[in-house]
């Protein structure tokens, strides 16, 4: 589950500099580079990906614009697996992996004021207007009733 990108690894005229070509936007309009892992603070998909380029331990500095992905690789270092890195990037389950649960939160069961509707409504109080403050939905009921008085 989750989306995999599609990626295209070019090498660099550089020597020791790696460049990835994904299919989906990464940064915006923005150039982002990062120098270390430290550089890579948050949560933008950005810095998600400069993070687990790092950790590989094959990357020293990562330059991002829009889908380029540029990589100076660590002295000594390869390309291999950095190209599964960025593809893998969005794909947050694979296969072997347990998906996580999510439980319902609890109903509230705190009373909601009653609201009584009005002879329109045909019927009892609806769910949505035990969400509705009763001061907001005394006042949208004196509205309408105003407004038809005049028309």
């Amino acid at each position: 589950m989750g989306q995999q990108l599609s990626v295209v690894s070019t090498p660099s005229s550089t020597p020791g500099m790696v460049r990835f070509e994904a299919n989906h936007n990464l940064t915006g309009q923005g150039h982002e580079r990062f120098a270390s892992v430290d550089a890579a603070v948050g949560t933008r998909p950005a810095a998600a990906l400069a993070r687990q380029l790092f950790a590989t331990g094959h990357v020293a500095s990562v330059h991002m614009y829009i889908n380029i992905v540029t990589v100076d690789l660590a002295k000594g270092s390869t390309a291999e697996g950095l190209s599964e890195v960025v593809r893998d990037m969005y794909q947050y389950w694979k296969p072997g992996m347990v998906p996580p649960t999510f439980d319902a939160p609890a109903a509230d069961t705190t009373d909601a004021p009653a609201v009584a509707t009005g002879g329109d409504a045909g019927g009892g109080e609806s769910d949505y207007l035990r969400l509705v403050p009763a001061s907001l939905v005394e006042r949208s009921r004196a509205a309408l009733a105003k407004w038809k008085a005049n028309h």
